[in-house]
């Protein structure tokens, strides 16, 4: 027997030892029984496919309703033109000024146009009451996803319920409360207590040597590699000698960076005992990717996949610990330590402003610099107590303020794109050539708008990125809370880029929803479709859904930076020379640029089909990467280089 053999065998041993009540599986392998792995594998193929295949036609029937509803729309609102053309024609024609047989057309027509919206309302109606009967059907079938150890984790019965209930056991924020209450532009108040719900505490010196120990131990790690295959092995204890590896790791390292700490963690080789420590290094590395997405972007999947894992209470039986503890938020701290009224005094504003230089002077930088060191002073002395020290409340108001410099360079993009966006164009009217109506099938368009359509379209994008961007804390939060609760279970699936984990999203999905009817009532309407994909194979699980709209900022901020660096690199003038040649001048050379990204970047395109993109909420963004894609063909992308364009996906380190 080879060596991999051998440990296969120990695994099997180990797994039948630690599990004796449960029923003895027979192993099978491709070499030895080749029939029954490839009847496998095909039996997990076609599993996937049919619950694909149910996804795509239950966002198929939503988009259809959504059709019709806007169908309906268009019906009555010609009905209501031609009401008006009629009243106006019978006015005219008491007056002697119209022939009876043009009032009788217009008639004839009034008739037809209302015939046309009541068929629109009733079809409109028809195909909501079906999305209401597939979404009740669905619900109360409540069908399984299979128990196979290859393809999922272990399933839970009444798996979102019970993770409704235990969210709001366990006193955890639950996605019923929203940070849209806590605007932070245009002089709003600002609700603290709401926000620093989500805020994760800025790490403390000793949790930064933590956080470099685990990502030297992440960065060696084979975690997904060497559980997420398809297998007829015991999953149970790959995840089992996956994690004791990555454990090991870290209490090596440790021994590397403090002899005396690390023999005292090594001392009895028992994990068990080191629960804390395992804990702290985890939960530090959690909170340091929320305040700094661009960090940790390949070791953050395997960290979070492998706590996945280790919330499972079969793997918890296994190791003999729980990997997992809430993250230390700034509202726990101060919670715990009755410092919950800091978040109400009005100088928490002056103590977490983001102060921005810009053009303005150095002294008046430098006072409101000194303005905001006096109010962090004044709140440290007025609420410390015995509990609460100075030194907790200063950590508290650091990280409220790196909240709101992650805003400033998240979300204040997205608001320069809307000035630069509602500047150039307007609702109802464009000049020659700067038209933002995009034809399905020219220039790889797959929607079919005129200028106002698209206007609306490109505008109600924005503001739900920007929505997005303002509450993602909490929606990171919700995040790590669907992914990391026990009876929240995941399918091994085939997506078409790799196998990946397809798994529920119950509180995301409900904070998206609303957020989207939020921007909704806030725009009066909705041009597109408002599906949300999660737990499919478009976005597979939470993880994928928050590195989806970290992107946001990479891709509009680039542009916005151009944009605004045209002034300057047209003081030189052999550039403002190009410029004025090639676009006819700097603000021709602006719009140029918009006119393209609010076409084609919202056009609907980077797929084939409606599903994977579109005017979906999700196939919006799929159309924003297609167009950064194809950057580099634009006639205006000498320009962008002549900024300093160096590419939108950022650095991986």
């Amino acid at each position: 027997m080879n060596t991999n053999g051998r440990l296969i065998s120990v695994l099997d041993a180990a797994a039948a030892d630690a599990s004796p009540g449960q029923p003895e599986v027979m192993l099978v392998d491709e070499q030895n029984n080749p029939a029954a792995y490839e009847a496998y594998v095909a039996k997990a193929r076609a599993e996937a496919d049919a619950q694909d295949k149910a996804n795509r036609l239950r966002v198929a029937q939503e988009q259809l309703a959504e059709y019709a509803a806007q169908k309906e729309k268009d019906a009555a609102d010609l009905l209501q033109q031609a009401d008006a053309v009629q009243q106006i024609i019978s006015s005219a024609l008491q007056k002697g000024a119209l022939s009876p047989d043009l009032l009788q057309s217009v008639e004839q027509l009034r008739v037809k146009v209302s015939e046309y919206a009541a068929e629109a309302s009733a079809f409109a109606a028809q195909q909501k009451a079906d999305v209401e009967t597939l979404k009740r059907s669905s619900h109360q079938a409540d069908l399984p996803a299979g128990n196979m150890d290859a393809d999922m984790k272990r399933a839970r019965e009444g798996a979102e319920a019970e993770g409704d209930d235990s969210a709001a056991d366990d006193g955890q924020p639950t996605a019923s409360t929203s940070m849209e209450d806590a605007p932070m532009a245009n002089g709003a108040v600002v609700n603290f207590k709401e926000r620093a719900r989500y805020i994760p505490l800025r790490l403390t010196q000793d949790e930064r040597r933590l956080l470099r120990l685990l990502e030297a131990a992440l960065n060696v790690s084979e975690y997904t590699d060497k559980v997420d295959i398809l297998s007829w092995r015991s999953k149970n204890q790959r995840v089992l000698a996956q994690i004791k590896d990555i454990c090991a790791i870290l209490s090596g390292l440790v021994v590397a960076q403090d002899y005396k700490r690390g023999q005292e963690l090594i001392r009895d080789r028992d994990f068990k005992t080191n629960e804390d420590f395992f804990q702290d290094v985890f939960e530090a590395g959690r909170r340091y990717k929320i305040m700094n997405p661009e960090k940790m972007r390949s070791e953050y999947g395997k960290l979070m996949y492998m706590l996945m894992d280790s919330s499972d209470s079969t793997i918890q039986d296994l190791l003999e610990f729980n990997c997992v503890r809430p993250l230390k938020t700034v509202y726990a701290v101060l919670e715990a330590k009755g410092g919950i009224k800091m978040l109400d005094d009005p100088l928490m504003e002056a103590a977490t402003a983001e102060i921005v230089a810009g053009d303005r002077p150095r002294y008046e930088v430098q006072r409101d610099i000194k303005v905001k060191e006096k109010a962090r002073e004044t709140l440290a002395r007025r609420y410390k107590s015995s509990q609460l020290a100075e030194e907790d409340i200063l950590q508290c108001l650091y990280a409220i303020s790196d909240n709101n410099t992650f805003l400033f360079f998240n979300r204040d993009p997205i608001d320069r794109m809307i000035a630069y966006f509602t500047t150039y164009f307007k609702h109802d009217s464009h000049e020659p050539g700067y038209s933002l109506a995009i034809q399905g099938g020219r220039e790889g368009a797959r929607l079919t708008h005129n200028h106002e359509r698209q206007y609306s379209y490109v505008l109600q994008s924005l503001t739900l990125w920007r929505e997005i961007s303002t509450d993602m804390f909490r929606l990171w939060y919700l995040a790590e809370q669907d992914m990391l609760r026990d009876s929240n279970g995941y399918r091994l699936v085939d997506t078409g880029q790799g196998l990946n984990r397809v798994q529920s999203a119950p509180s995301v999905s409900k904070a998206m929803h609303q957020i989207l009817a939020r921007c909704q009532a806030r725009i009066g309407s909705w041009v597109g479709s408002s599906v949300v994909h999660l737990g499919d194979h478009n976005v597979p699980n939470a993880l994928h859904f928050i590195d989806k709209y970290t992107q946001v900022p990479r891709i509009l901020n680039p542009v916005v930076l151009v944009l605004d660096a045209l002034p300057k690199i047209c003081r030189d003038p052999n550039i403002a020379q190009y410029i004025d040649n090639t676009f006819g001048g700097l603000e021709q050379c602006r719009k140029t640029i918009m006119v393209d990204f609010c076409r084609h970047a919202f056009d609907g395109s980077g797929a084939d089909n409606f599903f994977d993109a579109g005017s979906c909420i999700d196939g919006r963004l799929t159309s924003a990467w297609n167009w950064c894609s194809k950057i580099e063909k634009k006639a205006y992308y000498p320009v962008f280089k002549l900024a300093g364009f160096n590419g939108f996906d950022g650095d991986f380190k």
